[in-house]
């Protein structure tokens, strides 16, 4: 059923509508459904000018509802990890639900992956989705509003930020796109060029909390500073690469400083086809799909499995509460937060 340029996808289990929007802006397309904000697909012409869709997702909401990979979500109240699943603001300390052993994940049990999100505006090419989510959900303080704005246009998918609370909180928002620039069916993506304009990374303890120290790549695998195929090192005995099963860690952005800035650069050898992405923000996740087999099959009834796409998480860095010397994502009463990345998609012919 099609109703003013929307599609329903599906229904919860109490029956509310999730809805599924397209977005077209010449040969590029995107559809983005109401649950988790999730973009669902993008299409993008190859070398040749043959459509591939190049982010991996679901044919059906069930399966939405039956993973817990994230598959192209929005995250939030707090994207990536809380050590301890509890935090102290302002003299008083907040009880997390913990969803990752002992430790608070991705907003949460019922995270704004979780959650349907109401259409606001949309047109040919944009769609703006907003969702309030209450003061004491998942142990957060304050009513945060807030607005996640899509836009494709001139070759690029772009997602600006808002968000707005009654009282000081924390915010950390971001995109769980999973990426594979030969195609969502195409297999794994080792062969795929990437490239992060990052010296520094935050090392992480068991469980992917980090230890508070922002460390130089210089000899090491998390030297992604010159492109280099995603299996290059991805297996080498590192321990920071043995412990997460390849790449799942933040990368500090260089020169950040609240402007659009440019954090990765990806690019499959097959297509052709490459991905720019710039933010705002001061870090960025590159995590290489390490933990996808059984999850559900997808579209077309692929069935993903471990690094069949790889995520840039454009997010202030995980644990924050816990390490004064990272970038603040303390959201104050009243004030309101801004924030964009850009996924920008083009052609070349070398990484």
């Amino acid at each position: 059923m099609k109703t003013d340029g929307k599609t329903l996808f599906g229904q919860m289990p109490d029956g509310t509508p999730v809805e599924e929007f397209l977005l077209q802006s010449g040969p590029f397309s995107c559809r983005i459904i109401t649950y988790g904000a999730a973009v669902r697909t993008l299409t993008v012409p190859d070398r040749a000018g043959r459509p591939v869709d190049v982010a991996l997702g679901f044919d059906r909401l069930e399966d939405y509802l039956r993973q817990d990979k994230y598959l192209g979500a929005i995250l939030g109240r707090y994207a990536n990890r809380i050590g301890g699943s509890r935090f102290t603001l302002n003299g008083q300390q907040f009880l997390l639900n913990a969803n990752d052993g002992a430790n608070h994940l991705h907003g949460g049990n019922v995270g704004f992956s979780h959650q349907v999100w109401a259409a606001q505006e949309w047109g040919a090419d944009f769609l703006t989705l907003s969702l309030l989510s209450p003061h004491g959900q998942e142990g957060y303080p304050g009513d945060l509003h807030v607005q996640v704005a899509y836009a494709l246009q001139n070759g690029a998918l772009s997602i600006s930020y808002r968000a707005q609370s009654s009282r000081d909180t924390l915010c950390n928002l971001s995109s769980h796109i999973y990426f594979n620039l030969s195609g969502h069916q195409s297999g794994p993506v080792a062969g795929q060029y990437i490239q992060l304009h990052a010296g520094r990374y935050t090392p992480a303890a068991p469980g992917g909390i980090p230890t508070g120290e922002i460390a130089a790549v210089d000899a090491t695998p998390m030297d992604l500073r010159s492109p280099q195929p995603i299996g290059a090192h991805i297996a080498a005995p590192f321990p920071q690469l043995v412990q997460a099963g390849g790449y799942d860690h933040n990368w500090a952005v260089d020169g950040w400083d609240g402007s659009l800035r440019p954090a990765a650069r990806a690019w499959s050898p097959d297509t052709g086809i490459s991905l720019e992405v710039l933010t705002t923000q001061p870090g960025v996740q590159f995590y290489t799909g390490n933990y996808l087999t059984g999850c559900p099959a997808g579209k077309g009834g692929v069935p993903y499995g471990d690094r069949w796409g790889f995520c840039l998480e454009t997010q202030y860095f995980p644990d924050s509460p816990h390490h004064p010397g990272f970038p603040s994502p303390v959201l104050a009463a009243d004030q309101p937060l801004r924030s964009q990345t850009v996924y920008r998609l083009g052609i070349a012919e070398h990484p």
